[in-house]
């Protein structure tokens, strides 16, 4: 049975740093506040004239570097975002061209903070299928661009940061390595609990200046129903995996979650009765990068050498949609 498994992996994020002081700058917070709340300390904002694909083809030439390919050697492109370049069309067809892939097949997908674990779910379904050999999956945001910085926003503009990161993904060279095992859920009746309005196409037209002064054009988040969803869900999610796969807490070396918010974590993994030190994070430092924060830190995990082949990894993810997942990972490096 065909497996695939990660053969490469990179990561990018823009240089300028943007601490809790900083925002406290523009509105009303304090380092202790967001940390209290999200455990995130600063992030990284790209600068005018960056755009998602920019930051996506930056990971992309690093994951490709570490798994010793070019570009002519990726036979599907797929990336995962929430800001991406335009509303039409997808990014992945912004970035083909830039990577100098060739006319390969490109694919937007728009899941938000679970979009790499979708990701990754179809990659490995077309790989499994043998349709293609090698897939580039990436995660790419550039929040900063939309965010609002005043005391209205600060609850959601607090929380996220930009950055990329990607792998490739191919056949794996052991049947008992790599992806083996994914699960993907969604339940759309909370929808609005995080959500951004301005695309309202049923408006005619859907863009006005009576839209363009409201705050229909920044992101709008129930923290409490976001917070309390993300915590059973997750706990649902992880526990059904670890049952169907027969695995037990000892069995997993690391937990690589969203980050979304320390707390979240934090509370998951006390439920469920992982060690704190399995519950990995870099949130911190970057904040929330949606659909590039897991394999953000799963790069950052890797590259500080904490990693070894045979080392059993489980991904988990809950965001907006509301979507969650997860995947588990025997780690072929």
């Amino acid at each position: 049975m065909i497996r695939s498994a990660i053969a490469g992996i990179g990561s990018y994020v823009p240089p300028k740093v943007v601490t809790n002081d900083d925002l406290a700058q523009m509105m009303t917070t304090s380092d202790e506040w967001i940390q209290t709340r999200t455990g995130i300390r600063e992030r990284r904002y790209a600068d005018e004239g960056i755009k998602c694909s920019d930051l996506a083809l930056e990971a992309c030439r690093r994951a490709l570097d570490d798994a010793q390919m070019t570009p002519a050697d990726i036979d599907f492109l797929i990336l995962a975002t929430l800001s991406p370049d335009h509303h039409f069309p997808g990014t992945a067809c912004y970035l083909q061209p830039k990577l100098g892939t060739g006319p390969i097949g490109c694919l937007d997908v728009r899941n938000q903070c679970t979009g790499f674990l979708y990701s990754l779910t179809v990659a490995d379904a077309l790989i499994r299928a043998g349709i293609y050999r090698n897939i580039l999956i990436v995660g790419s945001e550039v929040h900063s661009s939309a965010l609002d910085f005043s005391d209205r926003g600060r609850d959601v503009t607090v929380l996220f940061g930009d950055g990329a990161a990607a792998v490739v993904l191919s056949p794996s060279p052991s049947s008992d390595r790599g992806v083996l095992y994914t699960e993907l859920h969604a339940d759309g009746r909370f929808a609005r609990a995080l959500c951004m309005d301005i695309w309202d196409i049923s408006k005619k037209p859907y863009l006005s200046e009576k839209t363009a002064a409201s705050a229909d054009i920044w992101p709008q988040m129930d923290g409490k129903t976001v917070f309390k969803h993300a915590v059973t869900r997750l706990c649902e999610v992880i526990q059904h995996t670890l049952d169907v796969n027969g695995l037990k807490g000892d069995d997993i070396k690391y937990v690589i979650p969203h980050q979304a918010n320390m707390r979240i974590n934090q509370m998951v993994a006390q439920r469920l009765g992982f060690p704190e030190e399995k519950f990995l994070h870099n949130m911190q430092r970057y904040g929330n990068t949606t659909a590039a924060s897991i394999p953000l830190l799963l790069d950052e995990t890797y590259r500080n050498g904490m990693l070894q082949a045979g080392d059993m990894l489980l991904l988990a993810a809950f965001g907006s949609g509301f979507t969650w997942g997860t995947a588990v990972v025997r780690w072929s490096r």
